[in-house]
């Protein structure tokens, strides 16, 4: 495949017709056209349907753009990189990341990345759902515990744990007597599993869709709560919450992931460095820190 007239593809898509971009780059129409034409020959398909007075990209025409344009893109950047010796981050920077997180970090996160690189043009969304990094256009996502991905490569750069936790009102029942509970809406669970010590069977009393409503709830007595420890450290600290032991199982590990084929352009690599500098030692405790600072 012709990367020039692949380059000419895409700049045409982008500017939505041939004059545009004409116009924008002060490239001849003609050999914009030519170039496409001969690339539509190459592939053997039709990229664009062209009106009289409008183009639109065909299906596989948009395929084909969505998949390269950002490639393309990363490619003209490390160039320029190169060319002026350094590798200032620059463009636009889709990240995805879980609500928890989002809710808690991230503002306080992209404001300090947007001060610190006024160039990158950082936009952030919140999905806990699994999304498809190259078909949805991000550049980066962030997920705890996330399935393999042969597709994905990435580093962990925080960790946490659950604990059980409760009002210092709040009398833990004895024996396999249940206590009342807030749980996530969508938790089945029995009982909580709880290190070196007998399950705690319980009762829920009240169902929330957040854990950030799920600590409130706790803080005000209604029942224990099963909670990251970074987001009840400092109520442990203060008395206002007691643990009642960390629950067992593997533990919570955010990964920072971006697509394997894919260039690690210039800001995805500050945005990394970024966080890697925000919680250099990734504990409960530092993230605890930071979102209390």
């Amino acid at each position: 495949m012709d990367l020039l007239a692949l380059a000419d593809f895409n700049l045409v898509a982008r500017h939505g017709g041939f004059g545009r971009a004409a116009r924008a780059t002060g490239r001849p129409k003609a050999t914009l056209s030519r170039r496409v034409a001969e690339l539509e020959a190459g592939l053997g398909l039709r990229l664009l349907e062209r009106g009289a007075r409008v183009l639109k990209l065909t299906e596989e025409g948009r395929a084909l753009y969505e998949r390269t344009g950002a490639l393309l893109t990363e490619i003209d950047e490390t160039a320029a990189a190169l060319a002026s010796g350094g590798a200032r981050p620059r463009g636009r920077l889709r990240v995805s990341a879980p609500l928890l997180f989002a809710q808690t970090a991230m503002g306080k996160l992209a404001a300090g990345f947007a001060l610190r690189y006024p160039e990158v043009r950082l936009e952030v969304t919140t999905e806990d759902r699994p999304v498809d990094m190259v078909e949805e256009g991000y550049d980066l996502v962030i997920r705890v515990n996330p399935d393999p991905d042969e597709n994905l490569v990435g580093r962990i750069f925080l960790r946490d744990r659950l604990a059980v936790v409760a009002s210092p009102a709040l009398v833990r029942a004895a024996g396999a007597a249940a206590v009342p509970a807030v749980v996530r809406t969508t938790s089945v669970q029995a009982a909580w599993r709880v290190m070196e010590q007998p399950e705690i069977a319980i009762d829920p009393v009240l169902r929330l869709s957040s854990l950030v409503m799920v600590r409130d709830a706790v803080r005000a007595g209604v029942g224990a709560g099963c909670l990251p420890v970074s987001l009840v450290s400092r109520d442990l600290a203060a008395g206002t919450l007691v643990s009642w032991g960390d629950v067992a199982g593997p533990e919570i590990a955010l990964w920072a992931l971006y697509p394997s084929r894919r260039l690690l352009s210039a800001r995805v690599s500050a945005f990394l460095d970024y966080l890697k500098a925000a919680f250099p030692k990734g504990t409960p405790d530092e993230l605890a820190a930071y979102l209390a600072g």
